[in-house]
């Protein structure tokens, strides 16, 4: 007997996420120099992280050999003045893939369904998976998130629904009120998960109203991380917003240090660096208008994005992401979501988005 077989079927059957290739693996597999090696693979912020972070950081360095505040009393807090939530509607995450986990683990069980959308990210079913509940995968509308369809497959089963806003990898967005009405018509016992990853880069006036639907449909989970815009992506730090209720549920499973204490304090500071997050949203808006600009002069097909990154479609992509990495470009194949004619590119500074253009162009001549 294999000692894997200890391990129940529905865990044996998972497929690992893979995650973007590294630099310094990179650099190795190549012989290159890790400066030589551009990254857009991961959708980090390449403005880097937060000033105020970094700087909390630094003025937190002697207190490693304490335990965090496992409650995070401080981050809570300003999440709290920052959005206008209780603390108790608040759970913390070693980034938001653990919220997303954490409300499974929580409400699923293997008698329950749970729902998300084709072309999701990898993580929902992966989630449930791992608890042994069944995953409902719905068909997209192009590949937009088709809502009606979302709502068709309930059953009565169906404990959770997953849905992205904006999407990733496709980086498409739903109007916040298209959202709202669905949520109204989600039965009251079934949990709403909307990942919120990427809401930093929407423009304001299509900033998520998400927050203040909490009270009003208690089904509603929101998960949001500070991996993307406000830099914080190797400190894993993220947080749900829910009913108290739901919180609470959540926060009985969490492990009480899920998040260390360089990540609160970090967090604690970049959430009101209102500056740093205007300038990377500039950065974004205009390396999507580059890229964008890049492909059409191409001939390539994209889907317009909302997010720190951008999908275009290239034909063999598996081939060309070879050839981009022999260039010393890091991008993002996406096959393992149903797309592989497409590569997934996080938006750059503007000279890294010049450099993957000529790189991409290259790569296509072969």
């Amino acid at each position: 007997m294999s000692l894997k077989d200890l391990a129940p079927a529905n865990v044996r059957a998972i497929a690992p996420y893979v995650p973007g290739k590294p630099i310094a693996e990179t650099a190795r597999e190549l012989g290159l120099e890790e400066s030589a090696i551009l990254k857009m693979a991961s959708n980090e912020n390449p403005l880097g992280s937060s000033p105020k972070a970094v700087a909390a950081i630094r003025g937190a360095l002697d207190d490693l050999a304490y335990y965090p505040d496992g409650a995070g009393y401080e981050l809570k807090g300003v999440i709290s003045r920052v959005f206008g939530v209780k603390p108790g509607n608040l759970v913390l995450g070693n980034g938001s893939n653990d919220v997303l986990e954490l409300t499974a683990r929580a409400f699923l069980t293997r008698d329950d369904s749970a729902i998300y959308s084709r072309h999701g990210f990898m993580v929902y079913p992966l989630a449930i998976q791992a608890i042994g509940a069944k995953a409902i995968e719905v068909p997209t509308q192009g590949y937009e998130t088709d809502l009606a369809a979302v709502l068709a497959a309930i059953r009565p089963d169906t404990k959770m629904v997953f849905v992205a806003n904006p999407n990733n990898p496709t980086g498409t967005f739903t109007p916040w009120q298209e959202l709202r009405d669905f949520i109204s018509r989600v039965p009251p016992n079934v949990l709403v998960v909307v990942d919120e990853a990427y809401g930093e880069y929407l423009p304001p006036e299509l900033a998520s109203p998400a927050v203040s639907w909490v009270e009003q449909y208690p089904n509603v989970v929101l998960s949001r991380t500070l991996s993307k815009a406000y830099g914080l992506a190797g400190l894993r730090v993220g947080y749900g917003v829910a009913n108290p209720e739901v919180a609470d549920v959540m926060n009985r499973v969490r492990q009480p240090f899920n998040v260390n204490h360089l990540a609160l304090v970090a967090a604690a500071a970049a959430l009101e660096d209102h500056d740093f997050i205007a300038k990377s949203r500039a950065n974004n808006s205009a390396g999507l208008t580059q890229l964008e600009a890049g492909f059409k002069r191409l001939g390539l097909e994209f889907i317009p994005s909302r997010a720190n990154f951008i999908t275009v479609r290239v034909g063999d992509a598996a081939k060309v992401y070879q050839r981009l990495l022999a260039k010393g470009v890091i991008v993002r194949p996406i096959a393992g979501y149903g797309m592989p004619d497409h590569l997934r590119v996080t938006v750059g500074l503007p000279e890294h988005n010049a450099r993957f253009l000529e790189a991409l162009e290259q790569a296509l001549k072969g």
